[in-house]
This record gives structure tokens, sequence and C-alpha cells, in this order.
């Protein structure tokens, strides 16, 4: 009996940190536990999110990979970008930190306790200062050039393939085990966050706290932390992205 209600809470506890990725206001303090009723993902017409082959090529891609740094609290975290297993993933988020939306932005989400899970940040609701750290999760990137807002595909390359996969949940949540994403959800790794549409991403991104695998090819794994990892497990609720620029690789964009 001790066995099986083991593996239930287990699983309960897999399903509620899983909610927790989409794209919603959080009102719980940095360390609370993520819960269905905290965390509701964001509504979003269909429609508005599908992406064409025409609209995906309009789309910045990295051609191979690009080294970034965030500064957070004074300290430096450089991350890897890969333009190689997922290029408009990887394009989009080069692209957005050239434009500056990330800097001054709030890491909205910090969940730590029961375990370790995700620090996510990137609303552009948060370059005002006034707006509620509490109420962010729901914003996006808006093209100054359209006045739209951008979406990118969900693109989740699998080991073997020469091309990502687009638009389709590949892991647990289509309930797909193999094979297995060629970018894993790794502590350390960087990863976009989306609404239940598939194609619902834009500019918000979270870090994994810890091994995630039960994320892994429901979430587009596009880089990963290479050094200042315990900068991220420093991250609290409300903490800002005090500047966001490209090392190395700028010259992989291709808008």
């Amino acid at each position: 009996m001790i066995k099986k209600n083991n593996i239930w809470l287990t699983s309960l506890l897999v399903l509620i940190l899983f909610s927790s990725l989409t794209l919603g206001g959080c009102t719980e303090s940095t360390n609370s536990s993520p819960s269905p009723g905290n965390l509701s993902a964001t509504p979003v017409e269909s429609s508005s999110t599908d992406i064409s082959s025409a609209n995906m090529n309009n789309l910045p891609t990295l051609d191979g990979t690009a080294k970034v740094e965030l500064v957070v609290n004074g300290s430096s975290i450089i991350m890897e970008i890969d333009g190689n297993n997922a290029p408009i993933t990887a394009g989009n988020f080069i692209e957005l930190i050239d434009r500056g939306v990330y800097n001054g932005l709030a890491f909205h989400r910090v969940v730590k306790q029961p375990q370790p899970f995700v620090a996510q940040g990137g609303d552009p609701q948060g370059k005002d200062p006034n707006f509620p750290v509490g109420r962010m999760g729901t914003g996006g990137f808006i093209d100054p050039d359209t006045g739209e807002r951008r979406f990118i595909p969900l693109e989740i390359k699998l080991d073997g393939e020469e091309e990502p996969t687009y638009s389709k949940a590949l892991g647990r949540q289509a309930g797909f085990s193999s094979p297995s994403p060629v970018l894993k959800h790794d502590r350390g790794a960087v990863a976009m966050a989306r609404s239940q549409a598939p194609d619902s991403a834009s500019s918000q991104f979270y870090i994994a706290l810890a091994d995630l695998e039960f994320l892994d090819g429901d979430y587009a794994v596009f880089g990963k932390v290479l050094e200042g990892m315990d900068v991220v497990d420093g991250i609290e609720q409300g903490d800002r992205i005090e500047s966001a620029k490209v090392l190395e690789g700028a010259e992989n964009l291709k808008k």
C-alpha cells in the first residue's frame, strides 16, 4: 500500500508541475507549490497561432550556435543557444535580445518547492515598473513592424531525425515516449513557455532548476546554461534581467 501511494503521489506531482509551465498569471509567493488553481493557461484563439509555412519563413532563425550573457542581481549567466537543433526557437531568442526586449524584465515565476522546478521570465509587460509581478505571465512580444504579437511554432527535433518536427507535442502530453528529443530538459536547460496551444510561444522562457525529463518533447528546449547556474539557483520571484547581450555567434542570426 505504501508503494502504491508513493507512485500516486509522484504522478500527481508531475501533473501539477507540468501544468505550471503554461503562460498564466501567478498570485502565489516565489516558493509556493504550483497548482492548477493558481497557474491557469492563457486563453489563445487557435486561429491566432496557426503558423503557415510562409509565416515560418518570415521568422528569424539561428544558423549554428550563439553564446549569450544575462546579468541578474549583478552576476553573469552564460548560455549556449542551439540553432543547429532548434533554429527558429533559438533565432527568436537571439533576435529579441538584439532588440533589447529582455532588458529589465522580471522572473515572474520561480518554483523551488516542493522541489526545484523552473525560473521563468520574459513577459514584456514587465517593462512597466508599475505592472505587478504577480499579474505577469500572459504577455508576449509585439512586433513593432506589424503591430501584432509574434508567435513561434513548437519545435522539437528527435534523435535520428534530420529536421525538427513543428506544431506538435511529441512527449508525454501527446502520449509518446520515443524516440527522445535531441535537446532535453536537463538541469540548466533553457526552453520556451507556452499556453496549451502548441504554437503559442512568444518571448517567455524558463530555465530548468533540476532534471525535468517529463517535459521532454512537449516544450521546446533551445539552449543551456554554461556558467552561472549558482546565479540561476539564487533567482527569486521579481528579480530582473539587468541586461541581455549576445557574446558570440551574432552573425549566425538570419532575419
